[in-house]
């Protein structure tokens, strides 16, 4: 069987959650469910887990030991876990990733360590295994400018473009915060040097290389205090 593998992006600084974030890593806040509350990165894995997800990149950085000593190997969730550390000269989405390259597999599962995602993980990357013409599958939800600025135009089958910050009626969609990648993208990406995971969607997009699966519900997210009080809202 081919190892389903998903990394986790959770180096960032989490200004917008200051001053919880000055002393705590963003992915082990504490959310409350209706069983109580509990840090964040439990939910995530489980529900990694859940999709049939064997091995976890988690890439950290800022306070990532702390995350390290509560993780530990992933057993608990019936994962695998192996680090990837960014150090103190944080180089964004697309440089931690970069970094990272040495533990990926071929293709894998890239989300991010605030993201609450209610879909199947697992389509992604299902997508992407079973589709030569592309070098990436992202997910996306038809957020005509609710929950954030939507920033893709889609048919539904293919990203026909990926722009941050466009005001542009025809992008209604919005990148859902899971997207599968071949390696051999990722090794595109300048080494040691700052760079966003969104420049690389782009270029794919631009290079007719970008699939797309649809979330039928919408994302939640603990980057921001109004995030987090709709998860907790929703869990309970």
């Amino acid at each position: 069987m081919v190892t389903r593998q998903a990394v986790i992006l959770a180096g960032g600084l989490a200004t917008r959650m200051q001053p919880r974030t000055l002393t705590v890593p963003k992915i082990l806040l504490e959310v409350g469910t209706r069983d109580g509350s509990r840090p964040f990165a439990d939910l995530q894995l489980e529900l990694l887990a859940k999709c049939n997800y064997q091995s976890v990149v988690l890439c950290v950085a800022h306070l990532g030991e702390q995350v390290r000593a509560y993780v530990g190997d992933g057993k608990r969730w019936g994962l695998r876990v192996d680090w990837s550390d960014e150090g103190k000269e944080l180089l964004g989405t697309g440089g931690a990733l970069r970094i990272a390259a040495p533990l990926l597999e071929d293709t894998f599962l890239v989300t991010y360590g605030d993201s609450y995602l209610p879909f199947d993980y697992a389509a992604p990357l299902d997508s992407l295994r079973a589709h030569d013409d592309c070098d990436g599958v992202m997910s996306v939800f038809k957020n005509d400018g609710k929950w954030d600025a939507s920033n893709v135009r889609t048919d539904g089958e293919w990203i026909l473009a990926y722009e941050k910050g466009t005001k542009d009626p025809a992008f209604d969609h919005i990148d859902y915060g899971a997207i599968a990648l071949r390696k051999t993208a990722v090794l595109e990406l300048p080494e040691r040097q700052r760079s966003g995971l969104d420049e690389l969607q782009t270029r794919l997009a631009r290079k007719h290389r970008l699939r797309a699966t649809v979330a039928r519900e919408r994302f939640y997210e603990i980057g921001s205090p109004e995030g987090l009080a709709a998860l907790e809202e929703r869990l309970k």
